[in-house]
């Protein structure tokens, strides 16, 4: 966790994030008071997550590739970053089955390890997005009945 606690107040049960994370409100703090600029000049305005993904890609030797890292990175327990990489590989060829395989198996992890209920519905809601996908559907839609 980027933004810690003393462990003298992390260990009371009443100040446990069950809902939402101390990197979240930190987060949204600075956006209140600092404003929206993060000081990563590239973000200022950025490039479409879709178009940076496809460049990452072919840098990388193809989005295969970026979906192998996933999986070598959530090993190696880097969980955010196989998130990152997993989403950018799924960004980069958004038809590949197998992609949104890695992808549903990087975000179910997360999902596990996460304590807040914020994290653990959007990596849920992630990891299910590309499931259906395997299982032949869409993103957005329900599964099809076998």
């Amino acid at each position: 966790m980027p933004y810690g606690r003393p462990r003298t107040l992390a260990e009371r049960p009443y100040l446990r994030p069950h809902y939402d994370e101390p990197e979240f409100v930190v987060r949204n703090i600075w956006r209140l008071y600092g404003g929206w600029y993060d000081g990563n000049p590239a973000r200022l305005k950025p490039a479409p997550d879709a178009e940076l993904a496809a460049a990452v890609a072919e840098l990388a030797g193809g989005a295969g590739l970026l979906g192998d890292a996933a999986l070598r990175a959530l090993a190696s327990g880097r969980e955010r970053l196989a998130g990152h990489l997993a989403e950018m590989a799924v960004q980069a060829a958004p038809d590949d089955t197998a992609l949104h395989g890695i992808r549903a198996e990087v975000f179910a992890a997360r999902a596990r390890s996460e304590a807040s209920l914020m994290a653990r519905g959007v990596f849920t809601s992630a990891a299910e997005e590309s499931r259906r996908i395997t299982e032949g559907g869409r993103p957005g839609t329900t599964p099809r009945a076998p």
